[in-house]
């Protein structure tokens, strides 16, 4: 399972027993044992994709100049070698969407296996280190890729084109114009909804939360967020403290850690009614800022983006005024 320092207790704590978050969460070695391995190695056939994604929609370069010039010299030369150029850009905005559905299908045998049964939060946690360490790469993916999307609005700018050539290709009534096509009109518009959110990922992930609630209905949605908000809670300690922070193996674990925390206050903040950010939240925001602004700023600038524009109730009149201006860029 991997190391583990246990000092965690339940939020039934006293004000004689303070309460601490002191578990260290092996995200470097953590390894399934026989009660998880399925789980996860069916996730891990899902995330083993995960990097490559990244790589293409971080090296995403566009179609830009071509569909200009098919746009203002409306020549058959140049709108073909405007397709020419979409077509496998397109090619590549499909498989970002399809591992976008394979997520949303192992998302809720994380959680079934995370949330459910008679143990408390932070026995799963200690538990069933394997899976947690998944989640927290889901998390990290969904991050990662959301930023890249919204800092590359050629995306969207290359699938209208797309969708046009299949709007002219179906008013031609080109009969063998769609089997030709990289994506049909069905998948085309579904795509288009996906691709139209400024996070997609992050949409995909609260969705299938939030799915996976209404169809377990056995699972109170108290599990779900007391889970999500004492994984937040273990990341901040372990970021805090030196003699956790002091077992990392490598130096790019404590970024990893951080994405992760923030990763996991977003998702509350999407899955719980009432939010993050309001007074008696199980998630400690106001921590999770003031550590993120200890740290320079090229690995906290974009995370406290995340938390400004990407959760759902930051700007709500609940939210304290302290947070907001923690937050208030």
């Amino acid at each position: 399972m991997g190391k583990l320092l246990s000092l965690l207790a339940r939020d039934e704590s006293t004000c004689c027993t303070p309460q601490k978050y002191d578990v260290f969460l092996d995200f470097e070695n953590a390894q399934p044992s026989d009660i998880e391995r399925e789980t996860f190695e069916a996730v891990q056939r899902v995330l083993k994709n995960s990097e490559s994604i990244l790589e293409e929609i971080q090296c995403y370069k566009g179609a830009g100049k071509e569909i200009r010039e098919a746009i203002s010299a409306p020549t058959e030369e140049c709108q073909r070698k405007a397709y020419l150029t979409v077509a496998p850009l397109v090619a590549k905005l499909k498989r970002f969407y399809e591992f976008s559905l394979e997520l949303e299908r192992v998302v809720p045998k994380i959680l079934g296996q995370l949330c459910s049964g008679n143990l408390s939060p932070t026995q799963h946690l200690e538990t069933q280190q394997a899976l947690v360490k998944q989640l927290a790469e889901i998390l990290e993916f969904v991050l990662k890729f959301d930023e890249h999307k919204m800092k590359t609005p050629a995306i969207q700018n290359d699938f209208s084109y797309y969708r046009r050539t299949l709007t002219r290709a179906s008013l031609a009534c080109q009969d063998n114009a769609e089997k030709d096509l990289v994506v049909g009109n069905e998948l085309a518009n579904r795509m288009s909804l996906f691709y139209a959110h400024a996070t997609p990922m992050l949409r995909v992930l609260s969705h299938a939360t939030i799915t996976f609630l209404m169809d377990n209905e056995d699972i109170a949605r108290e599990n779900i967020t007391e889970t999500l908000g004492t994984m937040a809670k273990v990341c901040l300690r372990m970021l805090e403290n030196p003699n956790l922070l002091a077992q990392f193996q490598r130096e790019e674990t404590q970024l990893f850690v951080l994405r992760v925390m923030v990763g996991l206050v977003i998702l509350y903040d999407h899955v719980h009614p009432q939010g993050a950010f309001v007074k008696g939240s199980n998630v400690d925001v106001k921590g999770c800022v003031k550590l993120l602004k200890d740290q320079p700023p090229c690995k906290s600038e974009g995370l406290l983006n995340a938390l400004r524009y990407t959760t759902k109730h930051l700007n709500e009149e609940n939210t304290p005024k302290n947070i907001k201006n923690l937050l208030a860029a």
